[in-house]
């Protein structure tokens, strides 16, 4: 099976250096300045789950480079994705591959699926934290990682298979789902709350269990996506909710959430991909989701980065 990794930020480079440990065969397809830190740098990953380096690695820079492709890992911010679709369709129409998108959210299945055709796209989600350094290597920071997968369509369970035979040989928790559409919403309604809530009160994700108002919050954010998971036919049941609830006061007190770490960097942040698109789903069903919707207004301001005064 030959992988295309499609973004090198610290996920893509993750999982993508995962596979490549265990002998896939990766490539990764990258802008012109990420290639040639890559190219100086390598690849390098700082992880307690294990580190790992190669400077032998497969560097795409323009689709005419790519002679071939059975999957697309698709590790991109989300306010990126419309500008890349174009790339994406034509690298599918070019290899054939399947996309596996590993966005936040759940709005970018319909559009990649409008684009490329539902039969080439695929559920998966990811779970680290991790940031890259100045030289671009991998600092994962979170005792574990995790990356699901699965089926949206019976013409991707060659792919599935694929990946299932390789799974139990990487670093890191990878799974096949098959009710991967309920694990995309858990995980959605976990990262609206977390990333909403560490950025809005600019403080570590140990903070939001640190008192009763606070957490309060939480798990109203939690419930108002519970809300909207149930709208598009896919409930969540008590426990479910409730679990997603205690991974929210599962982390240690200095970690926190991507776009709490972009905001403080003082780049754009995925507040329309993550809680906007909360919103869009809330005024299609005509329900109120106010926590959510109070967490997108103090927060938009930051969209595209810090606001100048």
């Amino acid at each position: 099976m030959k992988i295309l990794v499609f973004g090198a930020g610290a996920l893509g480079v993750y999982f993508g250096g995962r596979l490549l440990e265990v002998g896939q065969d990766v490539a990764f397809f990258v802008r012109e300045k990420r290639a040639e830190q890559l190219k100086k740098e390598g690849l390098k990953i700082v992880s307690p789950e294990g580190d790992f380096e190669s400077r032998d690695v497969s560097i795409y820079t323009s689709r005419q480079q790519v002679q071939s492709a059975d999957l697309i890992i698709l590790s991109v911010k989300g306010y990126h994705l419309d500008t890349v679709i174009p790339q994406i369709v034509a690298l599918v129409e070019q290899t054939g591959a399947c996309v596996l998108p590993l966005l936040n959210g759940i709005e970018h299945i319909e559009k990649l699926q409008e684009a490329v055709g539902k039969e080439k796209v695929m559920g998966g989600l990811a779970t680290i934290v991790a940031t890259l350094n100045k030289e671009g290597h991998v600092e994962h920071t979170n005792p574990t990682s995790t990356l699901k997968y699965g089926a949206l369509h019976s013409e991707q369970a060659h792919i599935c298979a694929q990946l299932e035979e390789i799974q139990h040989q990487l670093k890191s928790n990878v799974i096949r789902e098959d009710d991967i559409l309920k694990h995309l919403w858990m995980k959605y309604a976990f990262i609206t709350a977390l990333s909403g809530i560490t950025s809005a009160m600019q403080l570590p994700s140990g903070f939001i269990g640190s008192n009763p108002a606070t957490l309060s919050v939480a798990k109203k954010v939690v419930h108002e996506m519970s809300t909207l998971a149930e709208k598009e036919g896919v409930p969540l049941t008590d426990a479910e909710v409730d679990g997603i609830i205690n991974m929210l006061l599962g982390f240690k007190k200095e970690a926190t959430s991507s776009m709490h770490q972009d905001l403080r960097k003082g780049l754009p942040i995925e507040i329309e991909h993550l809680q906007g698109g909360a919103l869009r789903l809330a005024a299609k069903y005509e329900v109120e989701i106010p926590v959510i919707e109070t967490l997108y207004g103090v927060l938009k301001p930051y969209e595209f980065g810090r606001p100048e005064q």
